[in-house]
């Protein structure tokens, strides 16, 4: 049986080892910079939750959103951020056991993610639960040096 609880401090080792393994999964380990002790600053966010889900006492998985606004809707909503199971777990339903305790906490919320075009399968689970999937570009700018900016 497995059982979801919300991650606290103590759990940051556990939770940053999977949040390297989904990474790793993805194979963007590089771009994991998140250190245990900055993990456990976060864990202590309002803002931010993590859920883990637990069979036997081991964590099988874990998911994280924090909450954001649409300034197009003028409504918050919950902005997902990862969604992980562990292979071994996988297709034994943690992954829509998770999803279904962060609908329950959104409590009517619209909740968004991002999935990878290459993560079929991602996409196939999402379905499956009934999330609609769009095409979107992501953008991402990293600035190094501020901009000049020049008067007219």
């Amino acid at each position: 049986m497995v059982s979801i609880r919300r991650a606290t401090v103590a759990d940051a080792a556990t939770v940053h080892r999977m949040i390297c393994e989904i990474a790793e999964h993805q194979n963007q380990l590089s771009a994991v910079t998140l250190t245990v002790e900055r993990l456990e600053e976060l864990l202590t966010w309002p803002e931010i939750t993590y859920l883990i889900a637990e069979k036997d006492g081991r964590a099988v998985g874990y998911v994280s959103w924090f909450e954001r606004i649409s300034m197009w809707a003028g409504t918050d909503y919950v902005a997902l951020d990862d969604l992980y199971v562990r292979a071994e777990e996988r297709g034994n339903g943690v992954g829509e056991q998770l999803m279904r305790a962060v609908a329950e906490v959104a409590d009517g919320k619209v909740i968004r993610w991002e999935v990878a075009e290459t993560n079929v399968g991602a996409q196939r689970f999402y379905e499956r639960i009934g999330a609609d999937l769009f095409t979107k570009v992501i953008c991402r700018w990293r600035v190094t040096e501020p901009a000049a900016v020049s008067g007219d």
